[in-house]
């Protein structure tokens, strides 16, 4: 599903740079559901921009998606640096090819105040069924939760020895011998030192450090390493990254005092095409089916209903305690914090 820039777009972007600009469908203003899926029906597709990377979790909300509502999905799929950057040249050039976008809260809240990306997208009514701490706003609305644990080479970690919380991490005999993505660089390692942070304070990040972290930032093939057996630890793994290591000796471990996580939402492109179609694909969204998908993908589901749906070994990890995500006002504060604590 590769996004395709049509004739049509292309000249209706000319057209919108000029002050006299030809007005974007309007989404349907009516409490009448029906309404909105039969004005996203005639619109007829719906393009989603989002890093999922060839998901097959994506792949079959979207296949449901499509059988259900005759609506084509397009995709443009690449990574969020790569996301966002595209959305905000296009944003900027006035050619708005894109209808949603699936993102982080501290990338869409930075995305609403320095470029004006995200529009409202109206009543969603299947928000009604998002579970605590999940609320929508305005302006997005959760989709799912990427949530972090502790990584153990179960070969080289007895379990008496397994880490059971953050804390656990900091005793002597883990030193030089914890690979970790990077604390200072955007992502989950950063998301782990700023979440322990405003838990535990300085004090605990600054023994960490001492820890001699080995910091790497390739996700799937640092488990992989831990699964060699050249770590025995590995933080902070993420849940869904781990469903692919069955059979390896390795063991994702949920702390107990909670797992950082980072909220993934749907928010709507300003100008979006096709409004309607994104309202219906975001209300799809969070179905239990469709949180389903994710849930057994090992990401944390963000309504009610379908965490005791999962299969068992998805159910233990993303019934996690959840112990918080970066506040996005914060982020920049945070990095810079970390930058200073873990660079030698």
């Amino acid at each position: 599903m590769r996004l395709k820039t049509s004739l049509a777009a292309i000249l209706a972007a000319a057209v919108m740079s000029a002050a006299s600009a030809v007005p974007f469908p309007a989404a349907a203003q009516a409490d009448d559901w029906s309404k909105v899926v039969a004005a996203a029906k005639d619109e007829g597709k719906v393009v989603v921009y989002n890093s999922a990377l060839g998901a097959p979790y994506y792949a079959t909300v979207v296949k449901a998606f499509e059988q259900k509502y005759g609506i084509k999905v397009e995709t443009l799929d690449s990574r969020a640096s790569e996301l966002s950057e595209r959305i905000r040249s296009e944003q900027a050039a006035g050619r708005f090819l894109g209808d949603l976008e699936q993102h982080s809260t501290s990338t869409l809240e930075r995305q609403i105040r320095e470029i004006g990306s995200v529009q409202p997208h109206g009543d969603i009514p299947n928000a009604k069924n998002l579970r605590e701490p999940f609320v929508a706003t305005d302006m997005w609305v959760p989709a799912w939760v990427q949530a972090y644990g502790i990584l153990v080479n179960t070969s080289l970690v007895k379990p008496a020895d397994e880490p059971k919380n953050w804390h656990d991490l900091l005793e002597p005999k883990w030193k030089g011998k914890i690979l970790s993505d990077d604390t200072r660089a955007l992502g989950g390692g950063n998301t782990l030192a700023s979440v322990t942070y405003l838990k535990y304070g300085e004090d605990f990040l600054h023994r960490l450090a001492a820890q001699d972290l080995v910091f790497s930032r390739d996700l799937r093939a640092d488990a992989r390493r831990t699964a060699r057996g050249e770590y025995p630890i590995y933080i902070p793994q993420m849940f869904a990254f781990a469903s692919d290591l069955k059979g390896l000796p390795v063991k994702v471990v949920v702390p107990e005092d909670g797992a950082p996580y980072v909220p993934i939402n749907n928010a709507m492109l300003k100008n979006a095409p096709h409004p309607n179609a994104a309202r219906v694909f975001m209300n799809h969204f969070l179905e239990v089916d469709s949180q389903l998908a994710y849930a057994n993908a090992w990401m944390v589901p963000v309504v009610e209903g379908v965490i005791e749906k999962a299969d068992p070994d998805a159910r233990r990890l993303v019934s996690t305690k959840l112990m918080g995500a970066t506040p996005w006002d914060r982020q920049q504060e945070l990095m810079e914090l970390s930058v200073k604590i873990f660079t030698k």
